[in-house]
């Protein structure tokens, strides 16, 4: 027998309701015995949740992606209504701007990349960014009023506590910007800033290689090399956002000099543009990433072997990072990831010979699902997961039968 709603206090019911609505906001879709497990609520209360936010046009009842493996029909799944609202997503490389809008069904509608040398100008960025997004949902037919949130990534630490970029040395040219203001100016739109490394693994862990797992450790070597961590199955930031910097581990005190101002950090020695500097220099001629992974794929030695070296370079450092926090699996992302086992397979043999046996023995080193597109996937992720002021706005609103 269903629960009546009248007899449960408005502000319990609201509460019940508010829970059932961020579960499928984060979750995307889901199906209604899963909707109970999540939210501890009983089957009961759960069916009169359900029915009252179909009839408001919140919800909606759809297939299952996937068959049961054993056969028969598969549950159906909820998920939020289209109408329920958007999110966008904002990704800052070191020489791109990657944006993407959603529902919030976790359906991407709409994408665009454009190239820019992020790192030197980033006003520029901040402006180009606001013109992809619009351009976005344009083609998406989305509308402001629509949107709950809009997430964005950038390449260099985030203090977490103020939203601004937080070194000297780390993506300079943007330190003391608040990123996430400067969106709000562009879009008047709510928005909320992490570092790129972060959302790749809020993204891997939401919907990619990580699903379902609480002990992730995400790795974007790409121009740079930075870790994301979610612990117990959140985002983990540390004190003031400097989480995951592996890329300035010292890996050669009398190495290369690196843009921190140290030498012989991982990140000068087995970055993307380490490697196409060294490379360019042996064949007298310049060679961006993309070619040394074209050039690896067709044979070519000394770029097979610089892969080779990187992955045992970063592998190393993957074994201290399995040492200290014990994921259960390693994700590796961003352009370097192209190299597919070239670059993971010494990986895995460094993450056996340098990791403790106890903190490695079960940890997976596998690639992004998303490979580049992480970084705006996890931007995505910030707003649905994480959520956002506005969406409690447009709920309510829908719920009292007002316009959002």
């Amino acid at each position: 027998m269903g629960v009546e709603l009248s007899r449960v206090p408005p502000s319990l019911r609201e509460r019940n309701r508010t829970l059932v609505v961020d579960v499928l906001r984060e979750q995307g879709g889901v199906t209604q015995a899963d909707l109970t497990r999540l939210t501890g609520l009983s089957r009961a209360t759960i069916s009169t949740l359900v029915a009252e936010l179909r009839i408001r046009g919140l919800v909606l009842e759809q297939p299952a992606a996937e068959p049961v493996r054993q056969g028969g029909r598969p549950p159906n799944q909820l998920a939020l209504a289209p109408s329920a609202g958007n999110a966008v997503g904002i990704d800052f490389g070191h020489s791109h701007v990657r944006v993407a809008v959603a529902d919030l069904a976790h359906r991407i509608l709409s994408e665009r990349e454009e190239a820019l040398a992020v790192d030197t100008d980033p006003l520029g960025s901040l402006d180009l960014a606001a013109d992809l997004v619009r351009d976005a949902m344009r083609s998406a037919g989305v509308s402001a009023g629509s949107v709950i949130g809009v997430g964005v990534g950038v390449p260099g630490p985030v203090d977490h506590r103020t939203g601004r970029v937080g070194s000297t040395s780390i993506l300079a040219g943007w330190l003391g910007i608040r990123a996430a203001d400067e969106i709000e100016r562009r879009l008047d739109l709510p928005a909320v800033v992490d570092n790129d490394a972060n959302i790749g693994a809020l993204a891997e862990a939401s919907w990619g290689a990580a699903r379902g797992l609480r002990h992730v450790a995400y790795i974007k070597a790409s121009s740079g090399i930075g870790a994301g961590l979610v612990l117990g199955g959140r985002l983990h930031r540390g004190a003031n956002g400097t989480v995951g910097e592996i890329g300035h581990d010292i890996v050669d005190e009398a190495g290369p000099f690196c843009r921190c101002g140290n030498r012989g950090c991982l990140e000068a020695v087995a970055g993307g543009v380490a490697v196409t500097e060294l490379l360019s220099r042996s064949r007298h001629e310049p060679l961006t990433m993309q070619q040394v992974l074209d050039l690896a794929e067709e044979g070519d030695l000394a770029c097979r072997r610089a892969l080779a070296e990187v992955g045992r370079q970063i592998g190393a450092a993957a074994a201290r990072l399995c040492n200290l926090v014990n994921p259960e699996r390693v994700v590796v992302g961003g352009l370097l990831a192209r190299a597919g086992d070239l670059l993971l397979d010494p990986m895995r043999e460094s993450v056996r010979r340098f990791g403790v046996d106890s903190a490695t023995a079960g940890v997976q080193i596998v690639p992004s699902e998303f490979g580049e597109r992480a970084g705006v996937f996890g931007a995505l992720a910030l707003v649905l997961r994480e959520g956002s002021p506005l969406f409690g706005d447009r709920l309510r609103a829908s719920l009292q039968g007002q316009p959002a």
